[in-house]
């Protein structure tokens, strides 16, 4: 008589796991040969769980990936440039973890993104919050959030976050303005939370497409001196995937 009425007091003290468990546990009879602690164990490990798994996939809904990524379908292959080892301790998260940095470097084509997504998911995966931008579409949410009067919330929002990816690194040119906004962001994260930058354009010659000096070295003083550095080669990942033969002619 009791039994519905428990299951629907678990229901409102949500503990789903715990009462999909528990009518389990009444509906076969193999529980029985445990003991109350053992079954209580295995129900309280069940929610536990649920609620680990459910976490993960709000990290993963919030750092809005523009494509599904694992490590288990990346290429590590040394063509590509990349070392196994070094890509699955990067994997492990212990980099965010120090508030360090990663660049992800590498011609048009040869996966930074690619790449950039599996180091987020698996940050995720490890309990860290993350957000994926396109460099140019958040400059343009900064520039809005200043018309907006939402600028400093913005950033208050972005230096919590433990792994902000920023991909598609100086591919466009960019105003004093940006600038300013990108050293605030970067002023806040820094030795706090980690920042992932992926970048067609060499290192080398960041410095020279900021247009103010000043705010260039402190930019890249922020980004570079304590990051890993992935660099990547090979023939373009959208060659070797596209679903057309290529002409030999």
């Amino acid at each position: 008589m009791l039994t519905q009425p428990l299951l629907d007091k678990l229901v409102q003290l949500r503990l789903p796991a715990f009462r999909d468990g528990l009518q389990e546990q009444l509906n076969n009879p193999k529980y029985a040969e445990l003991s109350f602690e053992e079954r209580l164990a295995l129900l309280v490990d069940m929610e536990i769980t649920h609620r680990h798994d459910r976490r993960i996939q709000r990290l993963i809904k919030m750092a809005a990936f523009p494509q599904s990524a694992t490590l288990e379908d990346l290429d590590l292959s040394a063509s590509r440039g990349l070392e196994r080892r070094f890509v699955l301790e990067l994997a492990q998260g212990n980099w965010i973890d120090q508030h360090l940095n990663t660049l992800v470097l590498g011609p048009t084509g040869s996966g930074k993104s690619f790449l950039s997504c599996v180091l987020g998911l698996s940050a995720c995966r490890t309990n860290h919050s993350v957000r994926y931008f396109r460099t140019s579409r958040l400059l343009f949410q900064l520039a809005q959030s200043h018309l907006d009067g939402s600028f400093h919330s913005l950033l208050a929002s972005l230096a919590k976050i433990d792994l902000l990816i920023l991909d598609d690194w100086m591919r466009d040119p960019i105003s004093a303005s940006e600038t300013r906004d990108l050293l605030e962001i970067l002023d806040d994260r820094f030795g706090h939370v980690s920042t992932l930058v992926a970048s067609q354009v060499p290192v080398g010659d960041w410095f020279s497409r900021f247009p103010d000096p000043t705010h260039a070295d402190a930019i890249l003083d922020r980004v570079i001196h304590n990051a890993y550095r992935l660099n990547l080669t090979g023939d373009s990942q959208r060659k070797v995937r596209s679903p057309i033969p290529m002409s030999s002619t």
